[in-house]
């Protein structure tokens, strides 16, 4: 329920995600990355927390002219037979994420960066075009 409340009170977002673990389409627990979107006067700003992943893991990319999904994936830790598991709590697995762009996103123009486990999109803005106003005279 808390799916489709997220999804109905903003459009602009979409997760695919399996809270089960591995499902049809492979998509894991992990999925759940939590991304921040902000947007400021000159761009909008995506900062997704990915701890453990490198940058060689992860994928940004721009869909179908506006949507920004960003996906990849953390493998599962190599097992040894004499290893003896007590708890395994660390999400794994593959993960995507999508946000529908506004029309001023200038798509072109996205930059990626990724320090200390956190991912850092930045789309800048379109300057907005302002109305022209044109005074009419009165006539009589």
């Amino acid at each position: 329920m808390s799916l489709i409340r997220s999804l109905l009170s903003n459009p602009l977002s979409t997760d695919i995600w399996s809270p089960f673990g591995s499902s049809t389409n492979d998509i894991s627990s992990f999925a759940s990355a939590h991304v921040d979107w902000k947007e400021t006067p000159e761009a909008h700003v995506f900062k997704a927390d990915l701890p453990g992943l490198k940058k060689e893991e992860v994928k940004v990319e721009i869909e179908e002219g506006r949507v920004l999904q960003i996906s990849g994936e953390r493998s599962v830790e190599k097992e040894d037979k004499n290893d003896k598991w007590h708890r395994v709590e660390r999400g794994r697995g593959k993960f995507l994420r999508r946000f529908w762009l506004p029309e001023n996103a200038k798509v072109d123009e996205v930059k990626a960066s990724m320090e200390n486990g956190v991912l850092t999109v930045t789309i800048p803005k379109s300057e907005e075009k302002k109305p022209e106003v044109k005074s009419i005279e009165i006539s009589g």
